[in-house]
């Protein structure tokens, strides 16, 4: 039943973090980066840690706090955080390309914790399968300008990557893992960010559109509350392998929400690209039955 409840939660995470790229742009086009994101974290992880004080659930001990400190700095201060800066000067097609190096990071570093299931060699060749195809999908869209803007965001990207694979295998491991817990690292990562959007002097300089205010609004419910709750429960029950493509697919649903919602071209290559990641997350999950 797990196992069947885990699955669930992947397909969540592959439906709902696919539109959170477009969110995301549209959300900083009249907010600032890092105190959007803080602001989106903060009132996620408050509007569930009340709602389990009101249900009664049991708080983590503050002996527990400095590991969902870290859990928080490191998934979502560093994690999302980092992505979300990156989005200012890179477009969201080649951002998500380069966050597509996300499942080599966890597999990687899940491997050098030594305890993790280690993939076989048709899940490895998976990985490199769906990377290629999610390379074909976005490519016609990813033509930049070379400069320091795209520096500046490559290197967040892959800072992204590693602490978010840091952060899973570290939360895998982790004394426990209550829907609580995971509230808890919602809010304090958010905090952090909102201390690093002062440190940066972020704020508000006009008026806030409706337009970014939905999309800060949709982030929380549905791109915090709902799916990195669903992360959460998917990251203890599948392995890291299996789990990371959501990433993979991802990629498929920004792109085809791009050409039905923003009239985003999609071409024969995009098409052989989307096909190319389906095939790879099959070679990847036939081994795990």
């Amino acid at each position: 039943m797990s196992k069947s409840r885990a699955y669930a939660a992947w397909v969540v995470l592959c439906l709902v973090w696919g539109t959170t790229y477009l969110a995301i742009r549209v959300a900083i086009e009249s907010i600032p980066p890092l105190l959007m994101a803080g602001v989106r974290w903060v009132v996620a992880g408050s509007l569930l840690i009340a709602f389990f004080r009101i249900r009664g659930d049991p708080f983590p001990e503050r002996r527990q706090w400095v590991s969902l400190v870290v859990r928080g700095a490191l998934l979502i201060g560093l994690g999302n955080g980092a992505v979300v800066w990156a989005e200012q000067t890179v477009p969201s097609g080649l951002t998500a390309v380069l966050v597509a190096a996300v499942p080599f990071w966890m597999v990687g570093i899940d491997a050098l914790a030594g305890d993790g299931k280690a993939p076989n060699v048709r899940q490895i060749v998976g990985l490199f399968v769906g990377f290629s195809g999610v390379v074909l999908l976005v490519s016609p869209n990813a033509r930049m300008v070379a400069g320091s803007g795209f520096w500046s965001g490559f290197i967040a990207t892959q800072l992204a990557c590693a602490a978010w694979s840091l952060g899973s295998t570290y939360a895998r491991r982790a004394e426990q893992h209550t829907l609580p817990d995971v509230a808890f690292e919602m809010l304090f990562g958010g905090i952090l960010l909102l201390v690093a959007a002062a440190m940066l002097g972020e704020k508000v300089g006009g008026v806030i559109t409706s337009r970014s205010a939905g999309a800060l609004v949709y982030l929380i419910v549905f791109g915090s509350l709902i799916a990195f709750s669903c992360y959460r429960y998917a990251l203890q029950h599948l392995p890291v392998a299996i789990l990371s493509l959501y990433v993979y697919a991802n990629t498929v649903i920004a792109v085809l929400l791009g050409t039905l919602l923003v009239g985003e071209p999609f071409n024969f290559w995009m098409g052989t690209g989307a096909a190319v990641v389906l095939v790879a997350i099959g070679m990847v999950k036939k081994q795990d039955g």
